[in-house]
This record gives C-alpha cells, sequence and structure tokens, in this order.
C-alpha cells in the first residue's frame, strides 16, 4: 500500500524542501571534519561501539537445611598385636603370675573359649618361666584395647584389703556400724527380662506395689537399719575407705580376726570424694589422693559426713572365716585375688578372668610397672575399656601404693587364639 503523502506530482517538490533543510540541520550539528596534514595518515573513524549483550542473573541456590556430619564410627575395643608389642613382655617374670592365672582358669575351665586353653595349663612347669611365656604365647591373641574414641591409654589405680578394728557389739570407740544386706533390699536381674541387659541389676526396695530407690547413704546414716549390724569398728572413715575396697579384714577386740568381704549395694551409683574436693577448689589433683583426703578430714572434722555423703551408694558385708592370713579376698570372679597379679576391671569391656598385660607406672612415680594381671575383680568405680584397678594387697605398705596410684596406662587383653578354643 502506498502513502497517501506521495500520492499526486504535487507533492514532489515539497518533498525536495523537506529533505534540504533537514541535511543542512544536520551539517549544522556535526563537527567539521578536519583536513589531514601533509605527511600524516588520514584518521579513520572509529567504529561505534557495539552494545554487549546483558549478562544473565545468577541464581542462587534454593536455601538448605543445616548440614549433619555423620558421626565416627566407634574405634575397635581390641586390635591384635604380636607379643613383641607388649612393652616389657620379655622381663616379666610370669611365674609370679602363674598362680593367679590357675585361679582364674578354675573359674573359666568349662567355658568353651576357655576349655583347651586351660586344659594345656596343666601340663606346664609352673616353676619354668620360659615354658609359660612359651604358653601364652601359643595359645592366646594380645589385644591393644582402646575406647570408643581411640584413644588408647586410660587411668589406672590401686585397692587393698583394709584393716579396721572392730567388735561384735556396740561400746566404747567401736560407733560405727558395718551392715549386713538389709530384708528389705530388692535387686532385679535385667538380663531374666531385656537379655541385652546381661550384668545389669536394678536395685531398690518396695512401696506398696512400687519398686523405689534404696536410700541413698545420707538416708541410712540418718535411718539407721536396727538388726542389720555385723560388726562395730572404731573409725568411720576407714568404715568408708573399707566400701570403697569392697572387702577387709577387722581385728575383734578379743583377738579374732575376720574378714567382711562386699555382700550388696544400695543401688546408687559411686561418686568419688576426691574429685568433690577438686571441684570445689580444697584440693589439688595431685593432693586428691587417700593419703590427702585422711589429711582433709582430719583438718575439717565438721565437714566429715558432709564429704562421705557426696557418695549415695552404700555397701553390705558378709562375714568369713580367715583360715590362711596369706590368701587374698575373693573378686567378682568368685576365686581369691593375688597381691599384685590382679586387678579389677569394668566387664563391659574386658572379659571377666581374662590376662591382661598393664604398662603404667608405679605409685606416684615415672618407674616402669610392666607386668601381666588377672581381670578378677570388679567396682563401682572401675567404668570404661582402658581402666584397670590394681590389687596391691594386705598391709599398711598396700594401703599407702594403694592410695597413691592415680597413674595413666595401656591394657593389653590376652584372648584365646581361635584354633585353640
Amino acid at each position: 500500500m502506498v502513502s497517501p503523502m506521495l500520492s499526486t506530482s504535487r507533492s514532489v517538490p515539497a518533498l525536495l524542501t523537506i529533505v534540504t533543510i533537514v541535511a543542512m540541520q544536520a551539517a549544522c550539528t556535526t563537527a567539521p571534519q578536519q583536513p589531514a596534514q601533509p605527511g600524516q595518515p588520514q584518521q579513520q573513524p572509529q567504529p561505534k561501539p557495539q552494545p554487549q549483550p546483558a549478562e544473565p542473573p545468577i541464581k542462587m541456590p534454593p536455601p538448605v537445611g543445616p548440614v549433619t556430619v555423620p558421626p565416627q564410627p566407634p574405634a575397635p575395643l581390641f586390635t591384635p598385636v604380636a607379643f613383641d608389642a607388649l612393652p616389657g613382655w620379655r622381663q616379666d617374670d610370669l611365674r609370679q603370675a602363674w598362680p593367679a592365672f590357675q585361679a582364674s582358669c578354675r573359674a573359666l575351665a568349662a567355658k568353651p573359649d576357655w576349655k583347651a586353653v586351660c586344659a594345656a595349663s596343666r601340663t606346664v612347669d609352673a616353676a619354668d618361666g620360659e615354658a609359660i611365656r612359651r604358653y601364652f604365647e601359643a595359645y592366646f591373641v594380645p589385644n591393644l584395647v582402646r575406647s570408643a574414641d581411640g584413644a588408647d591409654a586410660g587411668l589406672i589405680t590401686g585397692y587393698y584389703e583394709a584393716a579396721l578394728r572392730g567388735a561384735r557389739k556396740r561400746g566404747g570407740a567401736y560407733q560405727t556400724p558395718l551392715y549386713k544386706v538389709p530384708d528389705d533390699l530388692i535387686t532385679v536381674d535385667l538380663a531374666s527380662v531385656y537379655p541385652s541387659l546381661k550384668g545389669m541389676r536394678l536395685r531398690g526396695r518396695l512401696s506398696g506395689k512400687t519398686v523405689v530407690p534404696y536410700g541413698t547413704r545420707a538416708e541410712i546414716e540418718r535411718a539407721r537399719i536396727p538388726g542389720k549390724e555385723l560388726l562395730w569398728v572404731d573409725d568411720p572413715v576407714e568404715a568408708f575407705f573399707l566400701e570403697v575396697q569392697g572387702s577387709g579384714r577387722v581385728e575383734l577386740d578379743g583377738g579374732e580376726t575376720v574378714r567382711v568381704a562386699y555382700a550388696d549395694q544400695n543401688g546408687h551409683p559411686y561418686k568419688a570424694i576426691g574429685r568433690w574436693l577438686v571441684e570445689q577448689g580444697e584440693l589439688t589433683s595431685a593432693e586428691a589422693t587417700a593419703q590427702g583426703i585422711r589429711a582433709w578430714i582430719a583438718a575439717h572434722p565438721e565437714r566429715r559426713q558432709e564429704l562421705l555423703n557426696v557418695n549415695p551408694s552404700y555397701i553390705f558385708f558378709r562375714e568369713e572365716r580367715l583360715p590362711d592370713p596369706s590368701v587374698g579376698p575373693k573378686g567378682a570372679l568368685g576365686v581369691p585375688l593375688t597381691p599384685s597379679r590382679s586387678a579389677a576391671i569394668d566387664p563391659a569391656f574386658l572379659p571377666l578372668g581374662a590376662p591382661l598385660f598393664l604398662s603404667t607406672t608405679e605409685a606416684g612415680s615415672e618407674v616402669p610397672m610392666q607386668r601381666l594381671v588377672m581381670g578378677q575383680d570388679t567396682g563401682g568405680a572401675i567404668k570404661g575399656a582402658v581402666r584397670a584397678d590394681f590389687f596391691f594387697g594386705f598391709g599398711p605398705q598396700a594401703a599407702d601404693n594403694a592410695g597413691r596410684m592415680k597413674q595413666r596406662g595401656q591394657i593389653w587383653a590376652l584372648l584365646p587364639r581361635p584354633a585353640a578354643r
């Protein structure tokens, strides 16, 4: 279609006039081009910059929730190693450990894993240390013990068989009772209901038809347990430490000496009074030994019961005959403990009765102590995989060493070789 403005011949002159005017205006607004100087090249007009295409907008990723870091798998409890990896293994006089191992075998020989190895031990000459060493190397595999976080060093403490003075009747200096198991204490084996809770027990008492917690130490001290006094002793602090050790000997006023052994517990967890004194700023960590705690009590007699009540756990005892004073008390395995060759462990991690090789230091020193012991006992304060309580025996020296024993150390569990089971 043709525009109406070009439809007649009379429009042509007018159109030419308009074009001329527009051209003149364009000439007035455009800078005149300078003539090129002689000898200089004529500049070429610069091309106009081309518009750049716009960059696409940056798209942000959609918001996400908090990042969850997957938990690290726990370190293996046991790592098999060679016997040569055990520091001091060749230097240890295994003849001293052999009676303790034979005691373990009396309790373990009927178990499938132990039947063959315990039977083979009967042919070993107990007086030949190298023969004993060859036996362990042939029938066992040492396993470095680690905690769940991978640490292979832990706390090694000590305990002993306590010595007290007492009487069968209250009177004079004998005012502190050692109790038998109360009639109203109920113990429920949780494994009978939940097999996965093997080894765990619930303790309490009946209130109507409900099982409620048994009394704490403070409540027992206030209310007493009339009629259940086993013996009366002359020192409440030594009675407390007897509970911590789990067993002891009481020299009666008539000259007889009897053994008191762990019978049961009130169900409350053990809490260390030494740690509480450190937390309160009363002692430093280095001072929080049995000796340091006794000294603090002597300096603060008015706070004695306050301190003892920090530990809500309470131990009940039974009396045992003492036909041979050289024989140690029975541990949790049910066999007598051997001084310097028995230890208490946590059976949730280490097999009760198994040989263990300890690498630690002597009580309160840096002198190496590396030896084979048997994990024949347990204790309320002994919790964790790399944890052991070394049994020092009976007497003042044993008590002194146990009180100062708070060392770091490693543990290797000697487990029967699969072919020997």
